[in-house]
């Protein structure tokens, strides 16, 4: 693999871990203050800085270098443990938050210039009169229309404290003249459900996209929604997934758990272990289940699957997931810093540590382990993983699972080689220049009255699958300088006419109406749907059930009970 693929490949990777949401336990230092101890080597590096301070031959920033220093530090440990700096804190803890102080709009940059996408039903933005497919050309007086702004600088730009005002200049339509609006910033949610419908008669999709505060919540509106629609079969969708807040998933699953159904444990060094046990109160009990992974799946997304797996609930479809499981605690500094320290590992509850090996202090190599899978062949080869016989356990059925490194699915599925097969070099560069997707958003714009009229995105999605859009978008795509290309055309029409067909759909319908046209030849959610129809999704038992045992706690230690009532008693916190 060349080094531009290889980058190519990595960066989505890369980016996802910078996220990866751990699983940590807020308030656990409150509750279990220990007298810190003060080693030697403290007093060292006290030193070294002093002499630096008073003795070096330049002037030099100390808060710098003590910064500097206090990352170095971190980085000698464990992959996971990180110190956040107090200005990025926020940004970091948005995802699992469930809400954001802004305006309320999706945007994208098309040639240099910010698009809204969505405006969020009563958001600020929807308040203040801003529409889909304005054009922000100024924001506060400061001009951004042709400028390479990154994403991120819009955001801290237009995002800002409740109840503050941001001032944006809009272009709408064709006319040059800027409308000014001054938009009043709020609480705008942050959902973390992406989708849930109808896949197949009776099944029931559900996309979980992390694991924030708000979930549960949109996760049982989720289920009910589904239920009312006849649905008494589920999909759950964990792909992508990195983790979330702990509670949060631990309810989750609790929703599929008949009672004193172990779920998760954790344990270590100086955090005493803590059991959770589903309470019997679960609304889907007896639902038929499968649950999708993949590489990108991680933390609290192993523990939903982790549970359901070891108590031979449902089937795992996908690929093995990433293998997160290290617990970290937010620790407050009084710089407004915080540090996530690893504290305690997880176990699933055969007792597998589901945490892949690392060294102490080299995260490069940490963070090079999905690229080696992929190069191993591990995406496209169920074969091509090893599992070690030492780290075998049992699920209560009786059936064989492994720890060491993530999830394994119980039905393998590959990397679609078909859809790489599509992907041809004029695929690839209409969609790295920006032009397949600024198709999507002109033709929506210029087709609105007539595309807005349909009542449902099934009636839309029937629409465009008439219309010669194909042939209308090569034309578009040379008139912005992309040559015509017959055979690669050809090869990748499926890839090039789907994507637009669900981007204009997502453009009148939102999420509701993209996934269902976006995954309609997805292989994963269709072997799911036939391992439901099929009554496949229970592995068989082959031995008795050992949770009930009134002694024991079901773990395998002959510990106390806790039941999963009591989780709220211990502490919060996060994956």
């Amino acid at each position: 693999m060349s080094n531009s693929s290889r980058k190519a490949f990595l960066s989505p990777i890369i980016i996802t871990l910078c996220v990866l949401a751990g699983f940590y336990i807020r308030g656990y230092f409150d509750s279990n203050r220990h007298a810190i101890r003060f080693f030697s080597g403290a007093n060292k590096i006290n030193s070294i800085l002093e002499i630096i301070d008073k003795q070096y031959v330049d002037t030099v920033n100390m808060n710098q270098l003590i910064e500097k220093t206090a990352y170095n530090l971190i980085n000698e440990l464990d992959p996971h443990s990180v110190l956040i700096p107090a200005e990025d804190l926020q940004m970091v803890n948005e995802p699992i938050e469930g809400s954001f102080s802004g305006i309320g709009i999706s945007f994208n940059l098309i040639s240099d210039t910010i698009l809204v996408i969505t405006v969020f039903p009563g958001g600020p933005a929807e308040k203040a009169g801003i529409l889909p497919y304005d054009r922000i050309i100024t924001i506060n007086d400061t001009l951004y229309a042709g400028k390479k702004n990154p994403d991120n600088q819009i955001q801290k730009t237009i995002r800002g404290l409740k109840n503050t005002k941001v001032k944006l200049g809009i272009q709408r339509g064709i006319t040059d003249e800027l409308m000014y609006f001054d938009v009043t910033r709020g609480d705008v949610p942050n959902y973390s459900i992406d989708v849930s419908y109808v896949v197949s008669d009776g099944i029931g999709y559900i996309k979980v996209r992390n694991f924030a505060r708000t979930t549960y919540n949109e996760f049982l509106n989720a289920i009910a929604k589904l239920k009312s629609e006849g649905c008494t079969s589920f999909i759950i969708d964990l792909r992508d997934n990195s983790g979330g807040v702990m509670d949060v998933a631990i309810r989750m699953i609790n929703e599929f758990m008949p009672a004193r159904k172990p779920i998760v444990y954790a344990e270590g060094k100086a955090f005493s272990r803590q059991n959770f046990r589903a309470d019997g109160t679960g609304s889907c009990q007896d639902s038929p289940l499968v649950v999708l992974m993949n590489e990108l799946s991680g933390s609290a997304s192993e523990i939903f699957a982790g549970a359901i797996q070891d108590n031979d609930r449902g089937l795992i479809i996908g690929r093995r997931s990433y293998g997160k499981g290290l617990v970290q605690a937010p620790i407050p500094l009084k710089d407004g810093s915080e540090l996530r320290l690893t504290v305690a590992r997880y176990y699933t509850p055969s007792g597998r540590c589901i945490q892949k090996t690392y060294q102490m202090g080299n995260a490069s190599d940490y963070e090079q382990d999905l690229y080696n899978r992929y190069m191993h062949g591990e995406f496209f080869y169920e074969d091509s993983i090893k599992m070690i016989d030492s780290l075998a356990y049992q699920t209560l059925g009786g059936r064989t699972v492994y720890g060491g490194g993530g999830i394994m699915p119980d039905i393998f599925i590959p990397r679609d080689t078909n859809e790489n097969k599509r992907v041809t070099s004029y695929y690839v560069q209409v969609e790295n220049s920006g032009v397949l997707f600024q198709y999507t958003l002109e033709y929506s714009d210029k087709n609105r009255a007539k595309l807005s009229a349909f009542a449902t995105y099934e009636e839309l999605f029937a629409y465009l699958q008439k219309q010669p859009i194909l042939d209308e978008f090569v034309v578009y795509a040379e008139s912005k300088g992309i040559k015509r290309r017959p055979t690669f055309i050809e090869i990748s029409k499926d890839l090039i006419v789907n994507f637009i067909h669900a981007i204009v759909v997502r453009n009148f319908f939102s999420s509701e109406g993209f996934y269902p046209v976006y995954q309609k030849d997805d292989v994963v959610i269709k072997r799911g749907v036939q391992v439901l129809k099929n009554g496949d999704w229970k592995p068989q038992a082959i031995v008795l059930d050992p949770i009930l045992d009134e002694v024991g706690d079901g773990y395998g230690t002959g510990r106390g009970v806790l039941k999963f009532r009591d989780y709220q008693t211990l502490n919060r916190g996060q994956l």
